[in-house]
């Protein structure tokens, strides 16, 4: 069976990341079906149009013609509100939709069209989140970049090199999860030179940390008390604390944001899940910082989005299997094969499929 797939230019400012790569339109092409790239959707990962062009693809100058025509949308963010309106009934997307934090009016706009909707971030393979894994490992990353250059005195922070030197020591970085992100941000910071404190509830993850880390990074059960000790002297307090399909537990009060030093950062990885902190809010990679209670705050929710290029081949290459075997052996076929698939159905054909009471 042929079908039409739309990958549309995401629309959310600041993502530079795109639903399909020029050689994934090649494939599916070859293989019969027909791709629709809305002009200028790969530009931000260094796809020009005629890449798709000679991919296969048929280049569409406006959004609307790309959900118009889909039968099948790749996507990267969940649909804006103007997203949902060009949906045409029935249509199946694809996309780390993030549902714990959309509007109960965008959802019910998607059931009345049908949608069926496909969350990337809950597609599972045993414990593992397979398409997440590779944007978690690049926002942990990210962090010891963030947080170098926030600690500046021109951005507002505390004049401190994160390595330190001889003689100076190096800064404190506490990090709270020690999950896919916060062991990479953990590896990060290491590799700049940072004193590493990591948290969790969580002890065979705590056994996993020290051993993979040697010894190097510090330890600690993240419970309030020891929450609101390192709080007293964290330079770097990053939030990575994540529960898959809900929203993120918000386990550091205001009142203890007000008692790390000023110009302190915090840096809320768990932002596109609600925030783990309770001063913290959604920022955007124009104006990604605000102060509360003399901290800063670094809450951007894509934050792998502004490295479009690594961050697309990285989760495609994850979910990959799962989209050539919706396109070529539909939905139930797909199901069959990987059972992990099933926690990331979040709508079918407008049917929200969570049990009752979830």
């Amino acid at each position: 069976m042929s079908l039409v797939i739309g990958i549309p230019k995401e629309h959310r400012p600041f993502e530079y990341r795109v639903g399909m790569t020029p050689a994934g339109v090649s494939i599916l092409t070859a293989r019969g079906h027909q791709c629709y790239v809305e002009s200028g959707a790969g530009d931000g990962s260094g796809f020009p149009d005629v890449d798709f062009e000679k991919a296969g693809a048929r280049i569409a100058y406006t959004p609307d013609e790309v959900f118009r025509r889909a039968d099948l949308l790749l996507k990267v963010q969940r649909p804006t509100a103007e997203e949902v309106a060009w949906m045409a009934e029935d249509q199946m997307v694809m996309s780390m939709l993030m549902f714990t934090s959309v509007r109960e009016s965008r959802i019910r706009a998607m059931q009345e069209k049908r949608i069926t909707a496909i969350a990337y971030e809950l597609i599972r393979d045993g414990n593992v989140l397979p398409v997440l894994y590779p944007l978690s490992q690049i926002g942990g990353r990210m962090c010891a970049q963030i947080a170098a250059q926030y600690l500046q005195n021109d951005k507002g922070g505390k004049g401190i090199l994160l390595g330190g030197i001889a003689s100076v020591p190096p800064a404190d970085v506490v990090i709270l999860g020690a999950g896919v992100v916060g062991t990479n941000a953990a590896q990060a910071f290491l590799g700049l030179g940072a004193r590493v404190i990591l948290m969790d509830r969580n002890l065979n993850k705590l056994q996993a940390a020290h051993d993979r880390f040697a010894g190097q990074v510090t330890t600690m059960v993240s419970h309030d008390f020891n929450l609101a000790r390192v709080c007293t002297f964290a330079d770097v307090l990053v939030g990575a604390v994540q529960i898959p399909g809900e929203r993120a537990p918000m386990i550091v009060t205001r009142e203890m944001v007000r008692s790390m030093r000023p110009g302190s950062l915090i840096i809320d990885l768990s932002i596109d899940q609600g925030g783990c902190v309770e001063t913290s809010r959604p920022t955007y990679h124009d104006q990604p910082t605000f102060i509360a209670e003399g901290v800063i705050h670094y809450c951007v929710p894509n934050i792998p989005g502004v490295v479009g290029r690594t961050a697309t081949h990285a989760f495609l290459n994850a979910a990959w299997p799962y989209i050539m075997h919706i396109v070529d052996q539909g939905l139930d076929a797909t199901l069959q094969r990987y059972p992990g698939l099933q926690p990331a159905l979040i709508l079918r054909s407008g049917v929200s499929t969570k049990p009752a009471g979830d």
